[in-house]
Parts: structure tokens; sequence; C-alpha cells
């Protein structure tokens, strides 16, 4: 066998390096969730301690977690399917009908900072009676994601052949009609890619829920800080909230992986 290149050798030792940096705060979490707050302090039991599920009865019993779960599920899902109504035939429109315009305007929604408009929104929301309501988190949320949604559904469009509408024209469709039964089916993999990163923003959305939303709305990135007090932090408690967080999205973006890259990419190799 030949030996190994250094730039091969080079190349596996940084990738083992890049894996660890990105994986170890992910593995000190779920390691600490199953510890007590005096093991997590312990240096001596940061790999030999006896762990406890203690901290998830904590979370998942005493502290509404499952309405919180509930809550976060029915904001992602309720803003990224209202987000891909509105957003897929834009989109559409805008590819098809060379609206430049409109798509500068989506596209300078998409880099502001949602943050920066958090005070003008509360301003407005409480004035209508809406803060602390689920329908000013949707509308938040949706800031956000129907813009992403244009973006990448207007590269998806722009890849797909024109003619294939252009024939069904022929054959008497109109335009809608041609969208609904040509080129919608033609983009399933665009639509599943935008509301997949729709949702996961959602669901990790922190600040827009930390500031529109009340004890009996807010979603659960928000819910974490409970554990975190003037005086003292419940790590464990954290750690295991933080957990609850973050694993149904890692297993989300595992299982879909292949279909949002697939999705990112078609619009670039099409046409």
């Amino acid at each position: 066998m030949r030996p190994r290149s250094p730039y091969k050798v080079f190349r596996v030792v940084a990738l083992v390096v890049v894996v660890l940096s990105l994986t170890a705060p992910l593995l000190w979490m779920i390691a600490a969730s199953f510890k007590t707050n005096v093991d997590i302090y312990d240096t001596g039991k940061a790999l030999a301690f006896s762990p406890t599920l203690d901290n998830y009865a904590t979370v998942l019993q005493q502290a509404n977690y499952v309405q919180f779960i509930g809550n976060s599920l029915w904001v992602a899902f309720a803003a990224t399917v209202a987000s891909l109504i509105l957003g897929v035939p834009a989109a559409y429109s805008m590819s098809r009908f060379n609206m430049r315009k409109s798509a500068l305007v989506v596209l300078m929604a998409r880099v502001i900072p949602g943050v920066s408009l958090l005070v003008p929104w509360y301003y407005v929301f409480s004035n209508l009676k809406m803060v602390g309501g689920f329908g000013v988190l949707i509308l938040s949320h949706m800031f956000v994601s129907l813009p992403l949604i244009v973006y990448i559904m207007m590269g998806y469009f722009d890849g797909l052949p024109a003619e294939l509408e252009e024939a069904a024209l022929v054959d008497g469709l109109t335009h809608i009609g041609a969208f609904r039964r040509i080129t919608l089916p033609l983009s399933v993999p665009g639509v599943a890619t935008a509301g997949i990163l729709s949702f996961i923003f959602s669901w990790n959305n922190f600040m827009f829920a930390l500031v529109l939303s009340d004890a009996h709305t807010k979603t659960l990135p928000v819910a974490i800080f409970d554990f975190v007090g003037y005086a003292s932090i419940d790590w464990g408690g954290l750690m295991a909230a933080a957990t609850v967080v973050t694993l149904p999205i890692m297993v989300i973006a595992l299982f879909v992986q292949k279909y949002v890259v697939s999705g990112l990419t078609a619009g670039a190799t099409k046409g």
C-alpha cells in the first residue's frame, strides 16, 4: 500500500479537529443534562459520573414544558404554512414575469435584521392589543420566513424550463392553471427545502418570542431562561431544557438533509 501523502494526512487531521470543535459543546450539553449541579462543577466527574433523569423530570413535569413544546410547534407550523402559501406564488410571479424591483424589495427585507424592528412592532401590536398572543408571534416569524421562502423559490423557478408552461398555455391553460398543474408539482423539492428551513428558523427563534409573548404563549427557547435566576443557575435543568430544544431539530436535520441539499442545488442545475 502506498503511504498517505502529507496533504491527505493534514486533511484528515483538520477534519477531525473541526468535527470535534463543533460537536464538543453539544456533547457536553447532553452529558451535563444527566448530571447533578454538584457533578457539573466537579471537573473530576467530566466523564465518570452517575447519570440521573431528575433534570428531565423537572423540565417535563414541573416547568410546563409540554405546553411550551406545543407552543413552539404551533407557531413554527403556522408561520411556515402561511409563508409558503404567500411566498411560493409570489416567487413564481417574480420569476416568470421578471419583477426584479419586487425581488429587490424582498432581498432588502431578507437582509434587514429583524431585531431592529422589534421596538416598532411592540409599539404597534401593543396598541392593537395583540402582544402576548399567538397571532403576533406568527406574524413576526413570517417577516423572516417569507423573504427566505421567496428567495429560495425564485432561484428554483428560474431553473425550471419555461417551455413546459408555454406548451400548457398553448393547450388552453391559464398562467394560474399552468402554475398549479405543471410548475408546482415540479417544484416540490424546492418547496420542501424552503418549508424545512422556515420551520427550523421559527423553532429556534428567541428574540421575537422573548419580546412579544407572555407566560402562556412563550416558546421553548424563551422557556429555557426559567432556569436562570438572579442568584443562581440551575445548570442541570438548563442543559436538559436546551437538549429538549436542540435534539428534535437535529433529528429532523439528519433525516431531511439530502432533501435540503437537493432542493437548494436543483434550481442551479435545471434549465
